[in-house]
């Protein structure tokens, strides 16, 4: 404190400002040492389930958990979809929830992982979605497109036409 003292008065003899420099910025990474992705399974899955568990949580807290494990490169297990579903459930957030696990049924990848794993997901947790009174997506008839109604005379690939089971119907012809 001395030595600022006695450069502010050396400037102050000269005739100039003294200017003190404030360091404004902080570093980038919000995470520090520790990334998530390199902690164990379980530690990892403790932190979500802890996280969305608290009875205080509230509806931006739960939305805020939900975005950070979809951006992390993993399919969560059930234990954490439960605790997610709980927490939409707690803060009745239907449409959340909804949307939760459409996420991870987007994440499991291509059709064969997403028979495979999200099925396993929703096998686990149907349980719980009982309980908490919440539907699949499927159940809600989100898998297929709503009022789809194919145009011949617009650019449409044959292959479509069987994608979306058109072909399948009475008297449809290409």
């Amino acid at each position: 404190m001395a030595s600022l003292t006695r450069a502010v008065t050396r400037l102050a003899a000269t005739g100039r400002q003294a200017v003190r420099s404030i360091a404004t910025t902080t570093p980038v990474s919000g995470h520090g040492d520790d990334v998530m992705e390199k902690w164990p399974a379980d530690k990892f899955d403790n932190h979500f389930i802890n996280y969305l568990n608290r009875p205080e949580i509230d509806g931006w807290e739960v939305r805020k958990a939900l975005t950070e494990l979809h951006d992390y490169d993993v399919i969560p297990d059930p234990k954490v979809v439960e605790a997610g579903l709980r927490a939409c459930r707690r803060v009745n957030d239907f449409a959340l929830a909804v949307r939760f696990l459409e996420a991870i049924k987007i994440k499991c990848g291509n059709q064969k992982n997403r028979d495979s794993i999200y099925g396993y997901i929703v096998k686990q947790v149907e349980p719980t979605l009982k309980e908490l009174g919440i539907d699949t997506p499927e159940q809600l008839g989100y898998g297929e497109p709503e009022f789809f109604v194919p145009q011949p005379e617009y650019w449409w690939e044959k292959k479509w036409y069987k994608d979306y089971g058109y072909d399948k119907q009475p008297n449809f012809q290409y």
